[in-house]
């Protein structure tokens, strides 16, 4: 069972959250991952089409995901819309910014759109929202892993608790996507 993590990071804080939703997808027994970050040049569009499930994160800049992003996005219509490469794989998405609110939820949004038009299958978070900083969806997210990153260094925030949430999304998809291959088999 693959996994691919595909994600944007400006200045590191999506990036912790993707090497968290990595970390809980491996806890799947027989479950690989592959980091796909688009701050390094050409995705590995490979790696996603060979993959069962995919991931997507992005920051929050004004409202919505990155450009980066949108740059991934309208590059795979030639790559994996027209030939439906990504069709029935589950799909998942994380976020974060830089304010408690950040209109994360338009990102999420995107993110399912986009999977939606390839034809993948969405999973969301099962979390109730915490209701302090030490529990997990603190920030209070359904479609996706929500994570508030502070005016500071990477090092520093996201928090644990929006770390242990993208954790749980990257586990949760693993096991979804393990469902749908043993109702194929």
């Amino acid at each position: 069972m693959r996994v691919a993590v595909v994600y944007d990071s400006g200045y590191g804080h999506t990036k912790k959250q993707a090497e968290a939703v990595a970390s809980g997808a491996v806890r799947v027994e027989g479950v690989t991952v592959a980091l796909v970050a688009l701050a390094e040049g050409e995705p590995d569009w490979t790696a996603i089409a060979a993959a069962d499930a995919v991931i997507f994160g992005s920051p929050t800049y004004n409202g919505t995901i990155s450009a980066r992003f949108k740059a991934f996005m309208e590059a795979s219509t030639r790559q994996a819309w027209v030939p439906q490469t990504w069709r029935n794989k589950v799909a998942a998405g994380f976020t974060n910014s830089g304010s408690w609110h950040g209109d994360k939820l338009n990102s999420l949004v995107t993110l399912a759109l986009f999977a939606a038009q390839h034809g993948m299958i969405w999973a969301g978070l099962d979390l109730f929202p915490g209701h302090s900083d030490e529990a997990k969806n603190r920030v209070g997210g359904w479609l996706g892993a929500m994570a508030y990153s502070k005016d500071e260094p990477p090092e520093l925030s996201p928090i644990k608790s929006d770390l242990d949430t993208a954790a749980y999304l990257g586990e949760r998809v693993a096991r979804v996507a393990l469902q749908f291959a043993r109702g194929a088999a």
